[in-house]
C-alpha cells in the first residue's frame, strides 16, 4: 500500500471523526438536553409571577431584609457587584470562590475595611449579632460562607430559625412558614446522596405569592 493512500486514509478518518466528535455529538446532547432536560439546560432558571427571570435555581443570591429569609454569607456577594463600581473587589479574581482562610486564621473575622466602611468589623462577630438581636438562633451555614461563594440552599434548620423573624415581620402564623419550607426543601439526591436543603430563591418567591394570595 502506498504512503500517499495511507495519508488520504488517515486524513479522511480524522475528517470522519472530527464530523462526528465536533458537529454531530454536540448537537445530539444540545437537542437532548433541550427536550429531555429544558430547564437544566437553559440554567435552571427562576421566573417570577410576571414571568420575569429573577435568578438561578444553582446561584444564590442575597436576601438581608427581615422580611425575607436571608441566605448565607458569601464572599463574593453572589457575584451582584457592579463592575464599574466594585469597591469591595468581589470580581477583581473570578465570580467564585472561598476566603481559603483557615478556622485558626484571625482575618477569618474581619471584613475588609471599604470606601463606605469607615471603621473595620468583624463580618462573623457583626452576623451574630445581628441574627442574635433578631431573635434568631445562629447556625453554622447563616454566618460562614460556602466552598463556591455560590451557595443558593440553607440547611431546613437555619430556615426554621429565622421563622419568627418572618411571621413576625409578614403578619404570619408560624405554621404557614413550615409550610412553605416543606414545600420548598430539596431533599437528597436519589434519596442517598448529600443533604436537604432550601433553596432561598424559591422560598421567597413562594413567601411573596403567599402573602400577595392572602
Amino acid at each position: 500500500m502506498s504512503f500517499a493512500r495511507e495519508v488520504s486514509r488517515a486524513i479522511r478518518s480524522t475528517l470522519v471523526l472530527w464530523v462526528i466528535g465536533a458537529i454531530i455529538y454536540p448537537f445530539v446532547m444540545i437537542a437532548f438536553g433541550q427536550i429531555v432536560f429544558p430547564s437544566q439546560a437553559n440554567g435552571s432558571l427562576i421566573k417570577d409571577p410576571q414571568g420575569r427571570v429573577v435568578g438561578s435555581a444553582l446561584i444564590g443570591q442575597t436576601f438581608t431584609s427581615d422580611r425575607y429569609f436571608n441566605s448565607r454569607p458569601s464572599t463574593t456577594s453572589y457575584s451582584t457587584a457592579d463592575p464599574k463600581k466594585d469597591d469591595a473587589k468581589v470580581l477583581q479574581t473570578g465570580v467564585s470562590g472561598a476566603s481559603n482562610l483557615a478556622p485558626s486564621n484571625p482575618a477569618l473575622l474581619e471584613r475588609i475595611k471599604g470606601k463606605d466602611d469607615p471603621d473595620p468589623k468583624k463580618r462573623v462577630e457583626g452576623d451574630l449579632n445581628r441574627l442574635k438581636t433578631a431573635g434568631v438562633q445562629p447556625t453554622a451555614d447563616l454566618v460562614y460562607t460556602s466552598g463556591s461563594s455560590l451557595d443558593p440552599h440553607i440547611t431546613p434548620a437555619a430556615a426554621a430559625a429565622q421563622i419568627t423573624r418572618v411571621a413576625k415581620a409578614r403578619g404570619l402564623q408560624a405554621q404557614q412558614l413550615e409550610t412553605l419550607i416543606a414545600q420548598n426543601t430539596d431533599n437528597r439526591f436519589l434519596g442517598i446522596f448529600g443533604e436537604p436543603g432550601v433553596n432561598v430563591l424559591k422560598l421567597n418567591l413562594a413567601l411573596d405569592k403567599f402573602k400577595s394570595a392572602s
